[in-house]
Formats: structure tokens, sequence, C-alpha cells
């Protein structure tokens, strides 16, 4: 199969503006997830519709696509940017990978892992990775987002409150009793799951969780989970970013 990546990225953002192009460590967030996604995908491109993104990435290599500025989503920027690059590439691809572009601790085992969903089941139409909670500490964690699946490994629900519910039980133990798993924002589609996803109206679990996988899952489909092992971390905050850069600045004064 072939696969491409695409990297969604906005210059707005109401907690940490123009956090693409913030720097860490030496190179910006969005050359971070650029070179860690090409390790392992065919292809990879950065669709923005923001000049200042798009010549950051060119300075540094990297292949973008500029997109509409009506978008109210990563989902249909994703769609339009694939529609793009099939006609600039002059390629077809299998499934295309919606890779989250503020998550600079991104591994590319971790796009394998989404990948193995579609080699491993020729079914897969849609596919998201999830990690096991290992510390009750994400249990109390209100950015977290949880998922439940059944034996075929298609999930059952995505919620912002801790799935399942241990009852009788306090949180803090709840780990002692079952396994529990947070996703990790990264899609994976067919282009026809993708185009169908993009037309479906908002639904309801989506609206009251502001989740928007819930509308496909909501809509009667299926969507596929990939386990890694790869834990990754969002930067939405400042706060965030202090902590990504620590991280990084510790693993590469270690090499």
């Amino acid at each position: 199969m072939k696969f491409l990546g695409i990297i969604p990225a906005r210059y707005g953002s109401t907690r940490l503006e123009g956090k693409p192009l913030v720097d860490i460590g030496g190179k910006t967030m969005i050359q971070r997830v650029y070179e860690e996604s090409v390790k392992a995908l065919d292809t990879v491109y950065v669709a923005t519709d923001d000049q200042r993104i798009a010549e950051v990435v060119k300075a540094f290599g990297g292949k973008v696509i500029m997109t509409s500025v009506d978008h109210s989503n990563g989902t249909s920027r994703c769609l339009e940017a694939w529609e793009r690059i099939v006609e600039l590439e002059g390629e077809e691809y299998q499934a295309a990978l919606n890779i989250q572009g503020d998550e600079p601790l991104l591994e590319s085992d971790s796009l394998i892992d989404l990948k193995n969903c579609f080699t491993a089941h020729k079914d897969t139409a849609f596919a998201t990775l999830v990690i096991p909670v290992t510390s009750p500490e994400d249990l109390f964690n209100d950015s977290e987002v949880f998922v439940t699946f059944d034996i075929n490994k298609n999930a059952l629900y995505f919620s912002r409150s801790v799935i399942p519910h241990v009852r009788g039980r306090h949180k803090l133990h709840w780990l002692e009793d079952t396994k529990i798993y947070k996703h990790l924002g990264l899609y994976a589609y067919t282009y026809k799951a993708l185009k169908e996803f993009s037309q479906l109206p908002a639904s309801e679990l989506e609206r009251v969780e502001s989740l928007e996988q819930n509308r496909w899952i909501e809509g009667g489909n299926k969507i596929r989970i990939g386990i890694t092992e790869h834990d990754s971390i969002p930067v939405d905050t400042l706060d965030d970013l202090k902590r990504v850069r620590s991280i990084i600045a510790d693993r590469e004064s270690k090499k």
C-alpha cells in the first residue's frame, strides 16, 4: 500500500499563536514533526493556509501545499490537500495519515503502528491510535481523551471522561482492576472514508464531547484501533511548550 502523510498547520491559535513556528532545540515544531513523519511514509506534505508556515517548510526542504482559509477543522483541510497532492504528484494513495503538527515528540514507529491497521486488515477504512494508561495521574488530566473498543479492535466510544468507569473503587485504584486506554490524535483514512466523513453533519455525541471522531461512529461506521507504546504531548499552551523543550533537551544531551 502507498501511504500519504498530511500535516495540517495553522498559524492562528487561541492559546499559543504561531505555534508551528516556535523554536524547540534549534528547530521549529513543524520541522520536527515533518522530519519524523518522512521516516515512515512514502510522501509527506504540510497543509497550511499561511504563507509564513509555507516559507519555513520550504526552507528546511519539506513539501507544502496551500489550502483554503475557510476550513473549520483539520479533516476538511486534509481532504482538500489530498486531492491537490494527487494532482501535483501524479500518484494514487491507498490511505492518508492526518498527523498533528503540534506534537513534536511524535515517533515514526507510531505512524508505522497506524499503517499496520490497513496492511493487516484490508477492510480498514478509518483508523486511529491509542496507548495504555500507566499512570493514575492521566485519569485526572482533563486534556486526555479515553476510548473503549471491542474484541476486533473497533472503537466503541471516545470520551473526555475516563472509560470504562470502575464502580465502587476510587479512581486512584482503577488501573489495578482494568486496562484503560487514552487516545492519541493520529488518524488515517481511505479517500472514500475521508470524503464521506467530511460530508457527514455534526452529531450529538460529537457536540457534547467536542470530539469529531464520534460523528463517524454515531453514523454507524467503524474506526479501527491500533495500539502503540509511544506516547506524545500536544503543545497547546506555554506550559506544554516548556515541558516539551525540557524533554527534547534532555534527550539530545544524552546522544
